[in-house]
């Protein structure tokens, strides 16, 4: 007991000591003052803001100090990045494109068939959208990786919206004409944003959202190749689970054909192993990559030899030979389809492009280039919308093709320009040999590749960084999954924006304290260290103060300051007799803002209570000074640091040490 006693004894003599030490620290070093920066030009003040907005990438800094000519070259070259890098393209280049190319062509073709069924397409429209699309990008994407063509997704999206407006069985031709409709308002959106440089609206759709979206979708999609894989003729046009379980289970009798199942299994199995060697062993990727070519092979010629087709298996048919026929005279410009092309082109557009936007940025980092987002809003857009006049449906980056095309050593956008040189050959002499592909096989080839689609990996990170992300991506998957594509989708862009809402509505506040022996001062809940000091309370806003948060703010810091006062009531301690907002965090104010800090200050004038503002950034004293506050406040009151206010408020403030 002795001990612990003389232990108290020594710990106080060390606080009193510290104590000294800090009040010589605050004799010798001077108070500083926030100044008032210089006033700015309201139009160069403008400039600056648009140009921060819209052009923070600075695209002119090239066209600096150039001649005519030589600006011309720059902006050919802006437009048309081949124009720059093709002039340093070289044998060496050529021959991992063209190994590139042709991995990735035998992955294509399969997955285009099977991606066009997803669309209500007949199998030709999925390889005319590997053909025009990836050629015209390869002259004006800025991404040296990304695959161009039709992406799983993006297919069933856009089947889903189309058929939600016209049956494709019944209507077949009116289908297909709003379907390059909206392909063609897809890539005007796309260009559109692009060209007015608002890429950043693709990113209010939070990441933890598009996981949620992904994963849902996928397993939508797997659950539609139910249909061709147990060779079901009458099955549910919608797409959420319970239907599409009630439509598989509802027919196991009458319409299950195991035939067709056997080589749906067989081939899966095939695929899913394959695909497991690529990632074991990362020189082996060319065996997932080829694997679903050589399933189609294998099942079309035992098809063809046992003429399974007369035994319930069901082939393809008919799958049209020849390259793209115009469809410029198909699009609707008018009447009542074009309002529905509109909305579906758009939100097809923006899914593509937030796919493509995701797939570059992540192959962009790896390779350690720079990507420029805008470029290939308008790439993408220009080869949507010549897709939508030469027969093509919404095209754009694909992830698994992407990563073969980068695991078999792409060096540009010409491993599309060979792709795309395959595919015109197969549509020109290969088309007639798809005609026993059996159904089931285009099925698996599906599942095998969506089944990459669900990350639980980055589900679980979600769960671990934040629960209201994870709440978004369960939400855009159940949703997705439960009810519909587009669904889904409107639950996974509304808790998103939920999400900024609330950040912006609901900032967050902390009470500061002091770390011992030093002028800093940092969140009691962080730091429990951290002391008050006796008559003050220190409140840091991490948040621009605007007219949706104000009034939040300002009570949040009064309730601070009720239940500070409250427990000090309790333990005797003099009451609080200056309140200091630590503004570091408050990049901006606007009038809301400046009225709740003046109804603060008055709420506190009535309680005997100074408030003081501690290192308010240029932006926000400019406006304090321009609204008169400072002269309400007292210039005298507003300090550079919090060390700073409290120094001062002390002699204020009854005591002096520390509270322990």
């Amino acid at each position: 007991m002795g001990h612990s006693v003389s232990d108290d004894h020594q710990r106080t003599d060390m606080d009193i000591e510290s104590h000294h030490s800090q009040r010589l620290a605050d004799e010798i070093l001077p108070v500083h003052k926030v100044s008032l920066p210089p006033q700015q030009n309201l139009m160069k003040e403008i400039a600056a803001s648009v140009k921060e907005t819209f052009f923070s990438d600075d695209p002119f800094r090239p066209f600096k100090d150039q001649t005519k000519s030589r600006k011309l070259v720059l902006g050919a070259q802006a437009l048309f990045p081949i124009l720059e890098w093709g002039r340093h393209y070289n044998l060496k280049k050529l021959k991992g494109d063209l190994i590139a190319g042709l991995t990735i062509a035998s992955l294509c073709i399969p997955q285009d068939i099977g991606y066009s069924k997803l669309a209500n397409l007949p199998p030709q429209y999925g390889l005319y959208s590997s053909f025009v699309p990836p050629l015209i990008y390869a002259f004006m994407g800025s991404s040296r990786d990304i695959a161009i063509g039709p992406v799983a997704v993006v297919s069933l999206l856009l089947g889903t919206l189309l058929q939600g407006e016209i049956d494709h069985v019944t209507h077949p031709e009116e289908y297909l004409r709003l379907a390059f409709t909206a392909t063609f308002f897809a890539g005007i959106t796309q260009a559109a944003l692009g060209l007015f440089r608002l890429g950043f609206l693709i990113d209010f759709l939070s990441h933890a959202a598009i996981v949620g979206f992904m994963g849902g979708a996928a397993i939508t999609i797997a659950l539609q190749q139910l249909k061709g894989f147990l060779g079901i003729k009458d099955f549910t046009k919608k797409t959420d689970i319970i239907s599409v379980m009630h439509s598989v289970w509802g027919t196991v009798h009458d319409e299950w054909n195991w035939q067709t199942i056997l080589i749906g299994a067989v081939f899966l199995a095939f695929l899913l192993f394959a695909k497991y060697i690529g990632k074991k062993k990362k020189k082996l990727f060319w065996v997932a990559a080829i694997a679903p070519l050589i399933s189609v092979i294998l099942s079309t010629f035992f098809v063809y030899i046992t003429r399974a087709d007369k035994h319930g298996v069901q082939i393809v048919r008919n799958l049209k030979k020849g390259i793209n026929p115009s469809s410029v005279n198909q699009i609707y410009f008018s009447g009542d389809f074009l309002g529905k092309g509109i909305r579906i082109g758009v939100v097809a557009g923006m899914i593509a492009l937030t796919e493509a936007a995701a797939i570059g940025r992540t192959f962009a980092a790896m390779k350690d280039y720079q990507l420029d987002g805008n470029k290939e809003m308008v790439a993408l857009g220009v080869m949507n919308i010549a897709g939508s006049m030469t027969s093509c449906y919404v095209a754009t980056g694909s992830f698994s093709r992407s990563a073969v095309n980068y695991m078999a050593g792409c060096h540009t956008a010409v491993s599309n320009i060979v792709m795309s040189g395959v595919v015109f050959l197969t549509l020109e002499l290969i088309t007639p040999l798809f005609k026993y592909t059996p159904n089931a096989i285009l099925s698996a080839i599906i599942i095998s590749a969506v089944i990459g689609l669900i990350d639980f990996e980055a589900a679980l990170l979600i769960w671990k960084i934040d629960k209201f992300d994870f709440v978004a991506c369960m939400g855009a998957f159940f949703g997705v999954v439960f009810v519909s594509v587009e669904i889904g989708l409107l639950i996974a862009v509304s808790i998103s924006f939920a999400k900024i809402l609330l950040q912006v509505t609901r900032p967050r506040t902390a009470l500061l304290g002091n770390l011992p022996q030093t002028s800093i001062y940092r969140n009691i809940e962080q730091y429990p260290d951290a002391k008050k000091i006796p008559g003050i309370l220190v409140v840091r806003v991490d948040s621009a103060i605007y007219f949706s948060n104000c009034n939040y703010v300002r009570e949040r810091i009064l309730r601070w300051l009720r239940d500070e006062e409250e427990q000090l009531k309790e333990k005797g301690q003099p009451p609080i007799q200056c309140l200091i907002i630590e503004m570091s965090p408050v990049t901006d104010i606007d009038t809301g803002g400046i009225h709740a800090l003046e109804e603060l200050f008055r709420s506190l004038q009535k309680r005997e209570v100074q408030l003081v503002l501690a290192n308010p950034g240029q932006v926000v004293i400019d406006k304090l000074y321009a609204s008169k506050l400072v002269e309400l406040i007292g210039q005298d009151w507003i300090f550079l640091t919090v060390a700073d206010a409290v120094k001062t408020c002390s002699p204020k403030a009854a005591g002096s040490l520390p509270v322990v």
